[in-house]
């Protein structure tokens, strides 16, 4: 088998093509859309927004920041919003009162309603900046309580959300499974080298998807969830074949020795694994057709990742990474002798089985 013969070799070239596949997946643009370019293809109701933008063209104050503040400082909140670079102007939501009079603001339980018209549209990535400049300059406002909602602050609090459960579940996810893998593989080392795959072959697979998106498709941008669905999705179709694959390999290891362990998992499992890798990116391929733009995304990224982990990780990478480290992959368990080492081995072979205690 080629990949026994040099697995160092082997195991680094992989190691540094999904490296460089990697390079691009921090810029990976998931700053979230507009509702127009959520389909992929022509929709009415989008049609009939891109009319009446032709005929009363696209103002901000159809769609302003909606700032909820204290009675009492209702002037200072105003006078803070118009200093800011993308506000227009803000004016407070006031009483009904009959033409030519100045009616106070509406008051509801010592809280009014300002409205700020924002220099640019709605659902933008200017629009989501300029409602985080408002928030910051807002807080500045000693005793207003001000809080800034709407349609561009949603768009906000959906992306900061996104971020927050991305940097949260990914570690609780990998440290979870890592926790599984310690009693089902006996061992430290080999559920931290299937970790470190399994993150690389993820990171490789968004950063394909940056350069597909971006330069070969030209979308503007996607979901802020789709890097973590894909996260999820990877990582648990991905354990699995690592599973499949190093639980085989203990098992032989324990009777044949590390070395020809492996590869005997290897062989007995190869086939499995390849048929379920292509039989699952085939399945979610299938998303694509959906003409929404979050699930072509989606569906390329796990059908993409998942062929990486089924056709390269798991049947060069894994193996050759297990080869080269040797019976060292199961540690903290200690080489032992096992009574049925096949005939004609010597005691001090390599490949003497390990098994972990």
């Amino acid at each position: 088998m080629t990949v026994a013969r040099r697995p160092r070799t082997y195991w680094i070239l992989t190691t540094a093509a999904l490296a460089a596949a990697a390079v691009l997946a921090p810029r990976f643009d998931a700053g979230g859309t507009g509702q127009a370019e959520v389909f992929r293809t022509e929709a009415e109701a989008v049609e009939a927004q891109e009319v009446l933008e032709r005929g009363f063209g696209s103002d901000a104050a159809a769609a302003p920041a909606l700032v909820v503040a204290d009675a009492d400082r209702v002037d200072e909140v105003v006078r803070a919003a118009e200093r800011l670079p993308r506000v227009e102007r803000a004016v407070p939501v006031t009483e009904p009162g009959p033409p030519g009079t100045d009616p106070p603001p509406l008051e509801e339980d010592g809280r009014v309603l300002v409205e700020a018209v924002l220099t640019v549209g709605p659902e933008s990535p200017e629009a989501v900046d300029a409602v985080r400049g408002l928030r910051e300059g807002l807080r500045a406002v000693e005793g207003a309580d001000a809080l800034v909602g709407g349609v561009s602050a949603t768009d906000l609090d959906t992306l900061e959300t996104a971020q927050r459960d991305f940097a949260v579940v990914v570690p609780l996810v990998l440290v979870a499974v890592f926790l599984v893998l310690i009693p089902l593989l006996r061992s430290l080392v080999a559920p931290l080298l299937l970790m470190a795959v399994n993150v690389l072959s993820f990171a490789a697979a968004l950063g394909v998807g940056t350069l597909v998106f971006d330069h070969l498709l030209g979308l503007p941008g996607a979901d802020p969830v789709v890097p973590l669905f894909a996260f999820v999705f990877l990582v648990a179709l991905g354990i699995d074949y690592s599973i499949f694959l190093m639980s085989r390999a203990r098992e032989e290891s324990l009777e044949h020795g590390h070395r020809e362990g492996v590869l005997r998992a290897l062989t007995v499992t190869g086939g499995v694994i390849t048929s379920a890798g292509v039989v699952l990116a085939a399945t979610f391929a299938a998303l694509a057709v959906i003409p929404l733009l979050f699930l072509l995304q989606l569906a390329f990224l796990v059908a993409f990742g998942v062929l990486v982990d089924a056709l390269l990780v798991r049947t060069v990478l894994v193996p050759a990474l297990s080869l080269d480290v040797g019976p060292r992959v199961w540690w903290p368990g200690r080489a032992r002798s096992a009574g049925n080492r096949p005939a004609g081995e010597p005691a001090g072979h390599s490949g003497s089985p390990e098994s972990p205690e």
